[in-house]
């Protein structure tokens, strides 16, 4: 039956106001944490909602964080998204940023970490921190957004905003308010999501020492063998021959290459090779496939580990992630569109608030292909991206800021994410500040702003010219 064709009518209602704020992030990934910690910084009145019991997004489900440094090794996501790393850093929940051939870089963080750690250093800065909360409506004043509706145990509640903040991923608050959002290609086909699972008891030595001693048994895709002789902790993509022997053997494999990542605790190796293609991160009945999919999946590849991947005989199921990891889901239509070739040319633009490097990644929506292009250093995240057409009071920030399918492909991972917070929550601060409407600030002052608390921009063309 088609749920479409059913409808029911709510009785109107009145709903009580629970909170008032200056700045209200919806979503507490980690876009949201530095967003909520860069609008608190000054002492605004700053609430930051999620559904879930924890902090820290796709922080928590075992994924690298990647994008601190750029592809000439410098470091380019400083500012919050640093402190946040240093603090972790102190209980040994992080390791420094390591060059990576392939992804730019990897920062491993502790999952279980990351959620503490959030909730200290958001209650340290004063920032309301509302759990088990799910957005459901915007509450609008014509073109303005006045503060978002959310449902709870305690039933349906309004919280008012001078300055809202999407950080939901999927842009719920912005496509609830009417911002112009775009899904998918142009067929509408999306980025499959993965379902993230850490294997534990595994020979990490056996594994590396394997790759680089015999790289053509085991060959990585642009990873060079050495790379692996020199680091005992590490990222593998490829071993496209050992899958093709599974599969001439009779598994069932959903991805062309085995892709792991070895976690800050000995023997432990996350695992990112589930693909759960056709999955709409926006439907319920499309997720709860994808779970169920996902979990089917993670069976068969823990049998091929251990079969065939050296490092992996006496491995063991340690965790599952605790939701999927979504790739792509809506994008905003701001008033600018990143592309493709703002990616590849090494965009500037004049109004810069972040600086990213990581590639063009886009895992095919059909099959289990992936596509990577590189720009050969990096390129600004202009402010006009995070600031959506048709509606004031909002901002976005996020793999869900206005860009093309292909462009949300590079800037979507973790680091470029945390700067996009760090940028959104400052601007937020400034528009409560002055009075005016985030889209009406002035980008120097938020420039001067970034600069003068440690967050990295590129310096202008004459300038790097004359530091050359």
């Amino acid at each position: 039956m088609n749920e479409n064709l059913l409808t029911v009518n709510e009785p109107a209602r009145t709903v009580p106001v629970r909170l008032e704020t200056d700045v209200l992030v919806v979503g507490g990934g980690p876009s949201g944490i530095t967003a909520a910690l860069a609008a608190a910084e000054d002492g605004l009145n700053v609430t930051l909602i999620d559904s879930r019991s924890f902090l820290g997004g796709n922080m928590t489900i075992g994924l690298p964080i990647l994008g601190f440094l750029g592809q000439k090794g410098n470091q380019i996501i400083k500012g919050i998204p640093q402190k946040f790393i240093d603090r972790l850093a102190t209980q040994d929940a992080a390791s420094e940023h390591r060059p990576c051939p392939l992804h730019m870089s990897l920062t491993l963080v502790e999952q279980e970490a990351v959620k503490n750690t959030a909730l200290d250093m958001l209650t340290e800065a004063g920032v309301n921190v509302l759990l088990y909360v799910f957005f459901a409506d915007v509450v609008m004043d014509g073109d303005k957004l006045r503060g978002v509706v959310i449902e709870s145990k305690s039933g349906r509640e309004a919280i008012l905003a001078k300055t809202v903040i999407d950080c939901s991923g999927d842009a719920d608050v912005a496509f609830k308010a009417g911002v112009p959002c775009e899904q998918g290609n142009e067929t509408g086909g999306a980025q499959p999501p993965t379902l993230m699972f850490c294997l534990a008891g595994v020979d990490t030595d056996k594994l590396r020492m394997s790759i680089a001693q015999e790289p053509r048994t085991y060959l990585t895709d642009f990873i060079p063998a050495e790379y692996f002789g020199q680091n005992h902790q590490f990222i593998v993509v490829g071993m496209r021959n050992l899958m093709q022997q599974a599969r001439e053997a009779g598994f069932d494999l959903p991805v062309e290459r085995t892709i792991l990542i070895t976690g800050l605790r000995k023997g432990e190796v996350w695992v990112n090779m589930t693909r759960i293609n056709g999955v709409d991160g926006t439907n319920p009945s499309s997720l709860s496939h994808g779970e169920i999919e996902g979990r089917r999946q993670v069976v068969e590849i823990q049998k091929y580990l251990t079969a065939y991947v050296p490092g992996f005989e006496n491995a063991y199921f340690a965790k599952m992630a605790p939701f999927l990891g979504i790739r792509e889901t809506r994008r905003i239509v701001g008033q600018y569109v990143m592309t493709k070739e703002d990616i590849l040319s090494c965009g500037r633009f004049e109004d810069a608030v972040a600086v990213a490097s990581y590639p063009l990644d886009i895992h095919h929506p059909q099959g289990g292909g992936c596509t990577l292009e590189w720009c050969g250093d990096c390129y600004d995240i202009p402010y006009r991206s995070l600031v959506p057409q048709k509606v004031e009071n909002l901002l976005v920030a996020g793999r869900c800021i206005s860009t093309t399918h292909e462009a949300m492909s590079a800037i979507r991972v973790m680091a470029p994410c945390m700067a996009m917070g760090e940028a959104a929550g400052r601007a937020a601060k400034i528009a409560v500040r002055a009075g005016v409407a985030p889209s009406q600030i002035d980008v120097k002052q938020l420039q001067e702003e970034l600069l003068a608390t440690g967050a990295y921009l590129r310096p202008a063309p004459v300038q790097e010219m004359q530091e050359a």
